[in-house]
C-alpha cells in the first residue's frame, strides 16, 4: 500500500511541483490550499506525512499543527521562510517534527519525507513483533501501541518525542550528541541545525518530568548531548 502524504500550501504552482515529484516516487498525495481545508482532511485521513506551509489563508500553519496535535501524532514537516528562525522554533514548539526552509530543494523535501516513512515502517515492524514494554521509574512505554504512561496516567507524545524517549531509555548511560540524535531519530544526515533536538527535548521534559529544570529521565551532558541513567 502506497504511503500517503498531505501537501498544504496556498501557492498552487509549488503544490503541483511537489505532488508530481512525490507521485513519481510512488507516493499517494492529497493537496490542500488553506488551513481549514488541511485540518478537515487531516481529520478524515491518516497521513504518513503532512507537509505544511506556515503562511496559509483562513488558518495559519501553526494553528493547523496545534489542532492536529490534539487528535493525532501524524508526522508534520513545516515549510518556513529561510530568514525567520523564530518561525522554525515556533513550528517545533507547536508540535511539528521537522522543518524545511523556503526556497527549498525538492530533493531535500523528498529525503525528509522518505526518512520519516522509513522510520515509521520500522516502528510498525516493532509493533507487529509485539509485546514489549519499557519501564523506567514511574514511566512505562508500550512499544506496541506507542503509548506512554506515568504513574498509570497516559502522556500524549508526538512521534518524535516518543522515538527520543524510547532511544534514551533503551540505552541507559549512553550519551548521544545532538547530531547523533538527528541522524538516528530523524533518520538521515540532517542538514539543519541542532536546535530541532533541543526544542524536542524541552517539550519532552515538560511532559514526562515532574520538574523539567531538575530532570530524572532526560539528562544533559553539558557540551556533549543527552542521556538517561537508571
Amino acid at each position: 500500500m502506497a504511503s500517503k502524504v498531505l501537501v498544504v500550501d496556498d501557492e498552487k504552482r509549488i503544490v503541483k511541483g511537489i505532488r508530481f515529484s512525490l507521485e513519481q516516487d510512488g507516493l499517494e498525495v492529497d493537496c490542500a490550499y488553506d488551513g481549514e481545508e488541511a485540518l478537515k482532511m487531516a481529520k478524515q485521513n491518516e497521513y504518513d506525512v503532512v507537509l505544511l506551509d506556515l503562511m496559509l489563508p483562513v488558518m495559519d500553519g501553526l494553528q493547523v499543527c496545534q489542532q492536529i496535535r490534539e487528535f493525532s501524532d501524524m508526522p508534520i514537516i513545516m515549510l518556513t521562510a529561510k530568514s525567520d528562525d523564530m518561525d522554525k522554533i515556533l513550528g517545533l514548539e507547536y508540535g511539528a517534527d521537522d522543518y524545511v526552509t523556503k526556497p527549498f530543494n525538492i530533493l531535500e523535501v523528498k529525503a525528509r519525507i522518505k526518512a520519516i516513512i522509513r522510520r515509521n515502517s520500522k516502528n510498525r515492524q516493532k509493533e507487529e513483533a509485539g509485546g514489549k514494554k519499557i519501564s523506567a521509574r514511574d514511566l512505562v512505554l508500550d512499544l506496541d501501541s506507542r503509548r506512554v504512561f506515568s504513574k498509570g496516567k497516559e502522556i500524549n507524545l508526538t512521534a518524535k518525542e516518543f522515538d527520543l524517549l524510547e532511544l534514551l531509555l533503551t540505552n541507559p548511560g549512553k550519551v548521544y550528541s545532538r547530531e547523533q540524535l538527528l541522524n538516528i531519530v530523524w533518520g538521515f544526515e540532517y542538514p539543519g541545525d541542532v536546535r530541532t533536538v533541543d526544542v524536542h527535548v524541552r517539550r519532552l521534559r515538560e511532559k514526562v518530568e515532574e520538574n523539567p529544570s531538575d530532570p530524572h529521565y532526560v539528562y544533559t551532558k553539558w557540551g556533549v548531548g543527552y542521556f538517561y541513567k537508571n
